[in-house]
């Protein structure tokens, strides 16, 4: 059954737990993975992976071993509550296994989450959630958060805006994306603990990102995510804010260790990132082999700066070295 936007939200909020499964999907990857998790949390609450309630499968891996899947949803848990098999990044090469899982689901069987791109409307895996009986799809548009959405961001942080903080927040909705806005009423949190009196715009102001913040989080996005025709447009910007190109050369080196230790490590616990699906995807899709490359890279332009000897212009040095990268990550 399909999903609107508005019936969307509210169910991502408080799902069935006697449904077969969900399938959240989209052009936008971070809106996706931002509905997704809100819906699991629900679905199976804050200590489901701990408890091991929820199976994570790669739709690459779930191709390779089409068994996965119904298997994940027929074992019986150690722990009692709701149990969920998640398969991401899905799309019709592994349509077969989830018709099957989803024709052979009977109730008490864990409920089968799949997120996906934007998957047409002649998507087989589109058109079996779209209509079976007892499952649902729900499709997510990039649109910016309503007003309803920010409401129950900030109930869920205990914040309670005055007019001009919720005006604010509404535009900020508005020109940052979903994970950054989502940071934004997090550090608001933390600014207003303990504090009894409404959200003010002063206290927006205090804790809405610079754009100086949010260019550089574009930056090393745009590398890591090999799109290396976006550079010099977001280095123009960097470079007109006065950015200083040690300073941007350490948050990279930072962001690919990150993505190195995530690499080197599968299944180990991800701290210290903003997003930490995307960082996921990006460890992935790059590999421990070629981060190290990435890391040696980041490394020699760090002393290169950093060398008396150096006479090129430093903004230039650190641009040609992202470019070299995203060209790096776009090989496989």
């Amino acid at each position: 059954m399909k999903l609107s936007p508005r019936e969307a939200n509210g169910y991502f909020a408080k799902p069935d737990k006697g449904k077969a499964g969900l399938l959240i999907f989209g052009s936008d990857a971070m809106r996706v993975a931002l509905k997704r998790q809100e819906f699991l949390k629900a679905l199976l609450g804050p200590d489901a992976e701990e408890e091991m309630r929820l199976t994570r499968i790669q739709a690459a891996d779930l191709r390779r071993d089409p068994a996965m899947l119904l298997d994940a949803i027929k074992a019986v848990g150690f722990f009692s509550g709701p149990r969920a098999a998640f398969v991401e990044d899905a799309n019709d090469n592994v349509a077969k296994p989830l018709l099957e899982a989803l024709a052979d689901w009977h109730p008490g069987d864990a409920q089968i989450v799949v997120s996906g791109g934007d998957l047409k409307k002649t998507s087989k895996v589109r058109k079996a959630f779209e209509s079976h009986p007892n499952a649902y799809a729900a499709a997510i548009y990039d649109n910016p958060p309503d007003r309803a959405e920010i409401e129950r961001l900030l109930a869920e942080a205990g914040l309670r805006p005055e007019p001009d903080a919720m005006g604010a927040l509404g535009e900020l909705a508005r020109t940052l994306d979903p994970g950054d806005f989502r940071q934004t009423i997090e550090k608001l949190s933390l600014y207003k603990l303990n504090d009894p009196e409404p959200l003010s715009l002063d206290d927006v102001s205090a804790c809405a990102p610079t754009s100086t913040e949010a260019e550089v989080d574009d930056i090393l996005h745009v590398v890591a995510e090999a799109r290396a025709g976006e550079i010099g447009p977001v280095m123009n910007k960097l470079q007109g804010q006065g950015v200083n190109p040690v300073t941007l050369t350490i948050m990279a080196i930072r962001h690919f260790r990150t993505l190195y230790r995530i690499a080197a490590s599968p299944g180990a616990p991800v701290y210290g990132v903003r997003d930490r699906d995307r960082a996921m995807r990006q460890a992935r899709a790059w590999g421990a082999a070629k981060l190290e490359t990435a890391l040696a890279v980041l490394t020699d332009t760090d002393l290169t700066l950093r060398s008396a000897a150096q006479t090129a212009p430093a903004l230039a040095l650190v641009e040609r070295a992202f470019i070299r990268l995203a060209m790096l990550g776009a090989q496989r």
